[in-house]
């Protein structure tokens, strides 16, 4: 189904010792200059940045991004909502899934196979905020059978590894 698949069926790259000392250094650091990571990494700096494009250009590496504060942004309530669809609406996934990538609040999304079809990371200002998530974009949408929130009271990003 285009748009809601994460990615083709592809060929996973090999990965050696050198590529996750790279990658655990940009997990942690996603800044890390090339001559640092290199010194991590355990080799030249031409090496490493020939490392680096060549996991990009396998798609090991995705992009890099910036983890944000949810709170300084002014979001103090997250919350996860689990979404079922309609049994009939299926052909109508790739369109809400786009809908969802649309609302600045929807910080991510998981299309799912489970009982769930898709769980929603929401952050909201406030509770009405959530509850008009829930309530007008959700609920009232023809193809959503049911959904069920919960709310976050901390979250983490693992950073560890990929030992």
């Amino acid at each position: 189904m285009p748009g809601v698949s994460l990615a083709p069926n592809v060929a996973v790259p090999r990965l050696d010792e050198v590529d996750r000392r790279i990658l655990d250094a940009l997990r942690v650091n996603a800044r890390l200059p090339n001559n640092r990571l290199a010194e991590l990494a355990g080799v030249a700096p031409s090496t490493c940045l020939q490392r680096v494009r060549a996991l990009q250009d396998a798609g090991v590496i995705r992009r890099f991004t910036v983890d944000l504060d949810p709170t300084a942004l002014g979001y103090g309530l997250q919350a996860l909502v689990s979404i079922r669809i309609t049994p009939g609406a299926r052909d109508q996934l790739a369109a809400f899934a786009e809908q969802l990538r649309s609302l600045p609040e929807v910080s991510q999304f998981f299309y799912l196979a489970g009982s769930a079809d898709f769980i929603v990371h929401f952050q909201a200002r406030t509770t009405q905020d959530l509850k008009d998530f829930v309530t007008e974009k959700l609920s009232t949408n023809p193809i959503v059978a049911s959904t069920n929130t919960s709310l976050i009271f901390e979250h983490d990003v693992n950073v560890l590894g990929l030992s």
